[in-house]
């Protein structure tokens, strides 16, 4: 198919097609896997056809072989069976199309699909799909619940009929999907995402009933996985019974064992939170009511007291203590007063008795005499002074000048001069 071709020199259809059919003759044989979704076997015809799908994508192609392969397979192949075909391509150059011409069909086994899901179950938890983190809690009480279940099914009425016991007013809105077979991983894929579109839609709930292995090998698809783990709507995961364990379980924000489990758990019971609301309630008038009597308490025992009974008896109390404090201040002082008084008078006498102006009041006299350094001193002796010295002799208020003569050192004193004569 090197050839160029121009619009002047086309290639007829034949030409096309023989080119086609020469480079698919080309490819050989090839090993492919696939689920069954159409089965075709005509009485008295030599050849079968089926439809094989990609289970992952919506991805199928034609295949056929003889019909004594398909009567001997053991078991007997049904729709929705997992083989494994070794076939050619082969191009139909009349009418255009390709099929695979299977010469070996092998199913596959429960084993192999185990391991094969316990495979794609380890790439998913080392992406951190499984991560406890990345689950959300559900909301308390939806306001509407998406279902994505069998039309018809027994999932469907178990949720539905456990959800509404529980929460009389919940409302739904339910998605009928295939849940086996080649069809079940699209359909639900679409449901997915038309109920994580609708703002509506609080939470979602996949439920399914029980089955075998293959018939829940849908939720164990790496597609279904991923489109459940970006969903920003609350994923719940209700698929076949306790022992049922998809992968869907481990990446759905919650696992419930059955669809009877799921519909107990998206919503809350009426009758609990009811009894719990009367429950609170009565916890809460308890409450009020010790508050408000322990507040009554209080005020009582602060009204009770004196300061409060009577406010002004302790304005009086201290008026009386001030009083009292100033009349003792008072009667201080005045004693102090009379006291200081009499020491000053008891003082003043002491030395009126002891003063000069007494003495001479009762006929003494003070004699002073100058000394040679010109200092005034009192004449105690006569002998204190020498011949010659003035003495100032003071009687009274008078004063008598006299002069100490060599007779006086014997014991007189002669005159001198002076206001009058001292003896």
């Amino acid at each position: 198919m090197t050839e160029q071709t121009t619009a002047e020199q086309p290639w007829p259809v034949r030409t096309v097609a023989r080119k086609i059919a020469e480079w698919i003759n080309r490819l050989g044989t090839v090993w492919v896997e696939g689920q069954v979704t159409q089965l075709s076997m005509r009485p008295g015809t030599q050849t079968a056809f089926l439809t094989l799908r990609d289970p992952a994508a919506d991805v199928s192609m034609t295949v056929t072989c003889p019909t004594g392969m398909l009567r001997d397979f053991q078991p007997p192949l049904s729709e929705g069976a997992r083989i494994v075909v070794h076939a050619k391509p082969t191009f139909f150059m009349n009418r255009g199309t390709i099929s695979l011409r299977a010469d070996e069909i092998r199913a596959v086994g429960i084993g192999e699909l185990l391991a094969r899901i316990e495979r794609l179950r380890r790439l998913l938890a080392a992406e951190g799909l499984f991560d406890r983190s990345r689950k959300r809690r559900l909301p308390f009480l939806p306001k509407t619940i998406g279902l994505i279940t069998g039309r018809a099914s027994a999932a469907e009425r178990d949720v539905l009929v456990n959800a509404h016991a529980r929460w009389p007013a919940v409302q739904f809105r339910v998605e009928n999907v295939a849940v086996q077979g080649a069809l079940a991983v699209p359909q639900i894929l679409d449901a997915l995402s038309v109920l994580d579109k609708d703002p509506a839609v609080d939470v979602i709930v996949i439920a399914r009933g029980g089955g075998s292995v293959e018939d829940l090998l849908p939720f164990s698809d790496e597609t279904l996985c991923r489109a459940v783990s970006d969903c920003r709507t609350p994923v719940v995961s209700a698929i076949g019974h306790e022992p049922d364990t998809p992968l869907l379980d481990h990446v759905a924000d919650l696992r419930c064992s059955t669809p009877t489990d799921a519909g107990k758990r998206v919503v809350p019971d009426v009758a609990e939170e009811s009894q719990r609301i009367r429950t609170l309630r009565d916890r809460a008038r308890r409450a009020l009511h010790g508050w408000v009597d322990r507040e009554r308490r209080l005020l009582d025992q602060l009204r009770s007291r004196p300061v409060l009974a009577d406010p002004l008896k302790p304005l009086e109390r201290h008026a009386e203590q001030v009083r009292v404090l100033r009349d003792r201040t008072r009667r201080e002082i005045v004693s102090r007063l009379r006291d200081e008084r009499a020491l000053i008078d008891g003082t003043k006498a002491r030395l009126t008795t002891l003063g000069p102006a007494a003495t001479l009041a009762r006929g003494y006299a003070v004699v002073q005499f100058v000394t040679s350094d010109e200092n005034l001193r009192v004449l105690r002796s006569v002998t204190d002074a020498s011949p010659g010295t003035t003495l100032r002799v003071r009687v009274g208020d008078g004063a008598v000048y006299a002069t100490v003569s060599e007779e006086a050192v014997d014991g007189s004193v002669g005159p001198g001069r002076g206001d009058s004569d001292g003896d």
